[in-house]
């Protein structure tokens, strides 16, 4: 059970929660079994027992049967102890998941037990489901054992045992169950309604020490962690912002800025997250607040994940600050090694104020004569350690802020990043045309290359996008190759040129046709999603994505916000075979529908689940037992308002009130484990 299913203690078999559960005083006859049906509970006479097949696909079959019809047992595992407990003339009950085999009802590795007219019915309580692998299964360790062990645990403990963690006034507030109540009703609930009320009041639980650890960790950071103190703002910001900025600020942009100041002026250190949508200025943002750390005499860092990222962010940020006396280097794997030498000694004498580059900028060998600020661009393609790396680069930590361009749905924000404080930009800049999505199926690919072919004759740029589950994945490169070739015959050269780029090229390779196609002199990039971040042409108008039906949807939103970059008309158009699941065709329907990021975020959590989005997985923050965070949202919001109240009355968590929180918080001590850059 320890390797399988984590189960070491009793307090982890009390929180292996029933599937579901079922009522089991009912016995369904087979006869009455319909398609339709999801589970089975039959009872009748054991007819028969065969094995079937050899090797790997040897299975066990049996045939159950009862006044009204057979239905089929089937085991694929565990077959030597099945033969062993079942005797075929004897009565069983049995229960599982229906599947139909040729039109006939079929159930496969069911739990059975023998049966007698005690246990046909009259049970208390509705009949709780678990989960089990099949490899526990084949030691007899299935559902109804986990019931078993379950119910005598449960029997052999008292409330004292299960004492209640949460303060009475939040429990009289929202009628909440108490815990040990919770926990005998989640398991075997007299009724339907009692079992609501268990989950509800144990998801409560599970979302209030969430967000109670990670609201300790900001309240110890605002309170204790000592920062640098950027108290004015110079000539530095003040001639840029007046003389060289070429565009207003958008209202978004001024808010964020403003926080930020307030942040650098505290005497605490800033660790804030900032998420704003594609293009909707995010590294402006990063530079006035750089201006400002060097106006204070500070220098600043910017860590992008991708060369061809760091690269971008150099050119962007050296043609902003072109005029002013502000010295900028550029380091990454690449950098030949006397640049290297020039840049470290620039770093460490003061003389470069802002680096740019990738994970090489937190090298122990780049030392700062004072970093005053660092900023992790796409924060998530970090690892924490990686990133906690910046906060040695001086003797008081520098102030950070993580930004990125995937749109983090709130309730998502609040679990897996809540220790941060949270900045979002949600207003794009002025100029911006929304992009128009379109959904095509492989019949009209002549018609989608002739428009692409439309928009190049107009002087326009197109990308061509490939999927690349992995990067050594030898069918995907050879689908590449092959979707090269025929974007050729479309395109022939010498009228079109084409770039292409992807993982397995040699750096320098893929940099030369990246800058090709920025420069203008191809007309397509036929890409993997290496181009998913980095790439600024405002000269390309059109996306086509191939086997658009393979990408999730936060990856299909960053990928279309490559184009639309300029003031031309822009166009996605998301390429697909004709059988889809329905899974995809919402997906599609959904980029289609919108440009908002944050809705597209949304609709992703709802449809993956938060496990599955990029870079909560190492958050450690999205580990619950019970609790869906977007079905969940209501709980969570009250969850969290109670928190903050909680906290700003008693920050110690020192009332009598508040004891018994802080006692269970103390006993869970050893399963907080989020970094301090989340």
């Amino acid at each position: 059970m320890r390797k399988e299913l984590s189960i070491h203690n009793f307090k982890d078999l009390l929180e292996h929660f029933p599937l579901r559960h079922i009522d089991k005083t009912n016995v369904d006859k087979i006869g009455s079994i319909r398609l339709n049906d999801e589970y089975a509970y039959v009872a009748g006479t054991l007819v028969d027992m065969t094995l079937v097949g050899e090797g790997r696909s040897k299975r066990l079959v049996a045939h159950l049967k009862d006044g009204t019809g057979i239905i089929e047992l089937v085991w694929f595992q565990g077959i030597n102890w099945v033969q062993k407990m079942l005797q075929p003339g004897h009565l069983y009950l049995a229960f599982g998941r229906l599947g139909f085999f040729m039109g006939k009802p079929q159930i496969a590795h069911p739990d059975i037990e023998p049966y007698t007219a005690q246990k046909a019915g009259g049970k208390e309580h509705l009949e709780p489901i678990y989960s089990s692998t099949e490899k526990l299964k084949a030691k007899g360790l299935n559902g109804a054992a986990f019931a078993k062990f379950t119910a005598e645990l449960l029997h052999k403990i008292a409330a004292k045992d299960l004492p209640e963690n949460l303060p009475a006034a939040i429990l009289q507030h929202y009628k909440l169950m108490p815990r040990y109540d919770a926990y005998q009703q989640i398991h075997f609930p007299s009724s339907e309604k009692n079992y609501r009320q268990a989950i509800r009041r144990l998801k409560f639980e599970e979302l209030f020490f969430a967000q109670l650890r990670i609201n300790l960790i900001k309240l110890e950071r605002h309170r204790f962690s000592k920062g640098w103190s950027f108290d004015k703002v110079g000539d530095l910001f003040n001639d840029f912002y007046k003389n060289h900025l070429a565009f207003e600020l958008t209202n978004a942009q001024k808010k964020v800025l403003k926080e930020i100041r307030k942040d650098f002026g505290s005497g605490k250190q800033m660790n804030r997250l900032l998420q704003g949508d594609v293009g909707s200025g995010k590294t402006m943002v990063a530079l006035l607040s750089m201006l400002i750390a060097a106006d204070n005499g500070f220098q600043s860092v910017l860590m992008a994940p991708t060369e061809i990222l760091a690269q971008q962010h150099f050119n962007s940020i050296s043609d902003y600050v072109k005029d002013l006396p502000v010295k900028i280097g550029l380091l990454t794997g690449s950098t030949p090694a006397k640049k290297r030498r020039q840049l470290m000694e620039g770093c460490a004498d003061g003389s470069i104020q802002i680096l740019l580059g990738t994970h090489a900028v937190i090298e122990e060998k780049v030392q700062f004569s004072n970093l005053g600020f660092a900023v992790v661009d796409e924060q998530h393609k970090f690892g924490v350690a990686q990133r906690a790396k910046l906060w040695k680069k001086n003797t008081l930590p520098p102030h950070i802020l993580v930004m990125t361009a995937t749109p983090i749905p709130r309730t998502l924000a609040l679990t897996a990043y809540g220790d941060l404080d949270y900045s979002v930009m949600d207003e794009l800049p002025p100029g911006r045309k929304p992009i128009s999505t379109f959904h095509r199926n492989e019949s009209s690919r002549p018609a989608v290359m002739d428009f692409i072919k439309e928009e190049i004759k107009a002087g326009r740029q197109a990308y061509i996008i490939y999927p690349l589950i992995e990067e050594s994945s030898k069918v995907d490169y050879e689908n590449l190759m092959k979707g090269y070739e025929e974007v050729k015959s479309f395109f022939p050269e010498p009228k079109y040129w084409i770039s292409m780029v992807h993982g397995r090229q040699q750096p320098e390779i893929k940099e030369t046709n990246m800058q090709r196609f920025v420069s203008g002199d191809t007309q397509i990039m036929v890409s993997t999603t290496v181009i998913e971040v980095g790439v600024n042409v405002p000269n390309a108008s059109v996306m086509a994505i191939e086997s658009a039906e393979k990408f999730g949807l936060s990856q299909l939103h960053q990928l279309r916000g490559r184009v639309g970059r300029g003031a031309e008309k822009s166009y996605c158009i998301l390429l697909t075979g004709n059988k889809l699941s329905r899974d995809a065709r919402e997906r599609l329907k959904i980029m289609e529908q919108t440009n908002d990021g944050f809705k597209v975020a949304e609709k992703d959590l709802e449809i993956r689940g938060p496990g599955e989005i990029e870079g909560t997985r190492q958050s450690g923050a999205l580990n619950f037992k019970l609790v869906n965070i977007v079905a969940d949202k209501a709980i969570l919001e009250a969850a969290r308002n109670e928190v903050e109240k909680l906290l700003e009355n008693d920050p110690d968590l020192s009332m009598a009130e508040n004891l018994l929180v802080k006692t269970y918080l103390q006993q869970q001590q050893h399963k907080t484990g989020w970094g301090k850059i989340a």
